[in-house]
């Protein structure tokens, strides 16, 4: 593995590449934990609820 500064300047640009996809997918996980948090704070908001009736039994 030679050391120029050619191959310096290919993992670097790989690099970059990788960072910039990498900066993408933040607002994706983001929202998507704002999704679960938002799903779990719903089922907490009425405790007294049997989840396993459904609507056509009540």
């Amino acid at each position: 593995m030679s050391d120029s500064p050619e191959k310096r300047s290919e993992w670097r640009a790989i690099f970059y590449v990788q960072a910039r996809v990498a900066i993408l997918f933040v607002p994706v996980v983001a929202s998507l934990l704002i999704i679960a948090a938002l799903a779990g704070n719903d089922r907490k908001s009425v405790p007294d609820v049997d989840r396993t009736v459904t609507g056509s039994v009540r």
